[in-house]
């Protein structure tokens, strides 16, 4: 078992309606507030409407059109030009992961004085960060219970996790009624994120059966309601207990007692978004059982053993090296049965660039140190893209 610190300051209030609760919490951080969303859907289910109607009196300035895979221009710079000029006391974000990760962006950015990609980068440490509300409307990344965020500068072909410990959002509204209209597309594309984010916890070196039970639990959870909430959008069971369990995807709590892991299939992912903007979830649905069939073998063997048995039901009577091909493949089927894309041909990314982004991969992270569970150096990651076309 592994030493850890541990510190979630952020306040979760979930259920059916909670939304009541809006203004009291508001109430806390003052009157003007940046309310950030992307592309209309909250307009569509009235959301939009009732936040207006709850903060009546406030003073709102408005940043909407922000995109799946958050761009740093127009959005994030956008976002900061507006908080300083307007003064802003506190975002609030409505939305999906991608504004949620864009809000925090803006929240460093809006009280620093340099180029906001700084921070981004890590090149320059926040002193201070606005406070942060969100109301969610789609089960994925967990976002509105970490510290961190994805974005994305296409110039550059740029897309970095930033994690700032002064970003946890102060409160989250998870009402899983706001997800009813989320599309079998995106919903099955948020399962992937999540079950993703995991496993990339699930697959370490040194683990603890407390945080291998909850990673399990969190997998069956995915697994078992999946299909129920695509077959019955509706169903608020199958809705609650998804949004529950991609809560705490990225918050660490996974992790704790564990070694390092590496993220892979996100950082790798990364790329794939960064260079052709397709949805996250599913390029990660597509590069998983490459990566799985990439890092078997006698060192890692256990892990997919354990997986397949007390995830996938896989019969433990069975050779070790059957389970573990069996696992890779249930969990193959698994996103191919939620209508996910399984090749990168089919979400529009042929052989052309792959050089290219592995390449850039491996300059963006580091998959070669000695604490990660299976190092990847560069003809690696370009072997798992390549073995993804078809």
């Amino acid at each position: 078992m592994k030493n850890f610190d541990y510190y979630s300051p952020t306040r979760v209030i979930f259920g059916q309606g909670v939304i009541e609760k809006l203004p009291e919490v508001m109430d806390q951080f003052g009157p003007r507030i940046l309310l950030t969303y992307g592309g209309g859907s909250i307009k569509r289910i009235g959301l939009y409407d009732k936040v207006k109607e709850l903060l009546a009196g406030k003073e709102i300035i408005e940043l909407s059109g922000i995109e799946p895979n958050p761009k740093y221009d127009p959005s994030v710079l956008e976002g900061v030009r507006l908080c300083k000029e307007h003064k802003i006391d506190v975002i609030l974000s409505v939305g999906g992961g991608s504004v949620l990760d864009c809000s925090k962006a803006i929240a460093a950015g809006a009280l620093y004085d340099g180029d906001p990609w700084d921070l981004i980068t890590y090149k320059v440490k926040a002193k201070a960060t606005l406070p942060i509300v969100d109301i969610m409307t789609l089960a994925a990344t967990g976002s509105e219970y970490d510290a961190g965020g994805v974005i994305s500068r296409t110039e550059t072909n740029d897309k970095i996790g930033y994690i700032e410990p002064l970003n946890f959002p102060r409160v989250s509204f998870l009402d899983p009624t706001y997800t009813f209209t989320v599309n079998a597309k995106h919903t099955a594309a948020g399962v992937a994120d999540a079950m993703n984010h995991v496993m990339e916890q699930y697959f370490c070196a040194e683990h603890n059966m407390v945080a291998d039970g909850f990673c399990e639990t969190l997998l069956k959870t995915l697994i078992h309601w999946a299909p129920v909430a695509i077959k019955e959008p509706h169903n608020y069971e199958a809705r609650a207990e998804i949004m529950y369990a991609c809560m705490y995807g990225c918050n660490g709590i996974l992790a704790l007692g564990n070694s390092q892991s590496g993220w892979p299939m996100h950082a790798i992912e990364h790329a794939l978004s960064a260079y052709y903007d397709i949805t996250h979830g599913e390029g990660l649905a597509i590069i998983t059982p490459h990566w799985m069939r990439k890092i078997l073998c006698d060192r890692t063997l256990e892990r997919f053993v354990s997986l397949g048995v007390n995830v996938w039901g896989i019969d433990p009577k069975l050779p070790k090296q059957v389970i573990a091909d069996k696992t890779i493949q249930a969990t193959s089927d698994f996103f191919k049965s939620l209508g996910i894309p399984m090749t990168l041909r089919e979400v529009g990314i042929d052989e052309k660039r792959l050089a290219e982004m592995a390449h850039h991969i491996r300059e963006q992270f580091d998959f070669e140190g000695d604490n990660l569970y299976f190092p990847l150096p560069e003809p690696e990651i370009l072997s798992i893209l390549q073995s993804s076309l078809d």
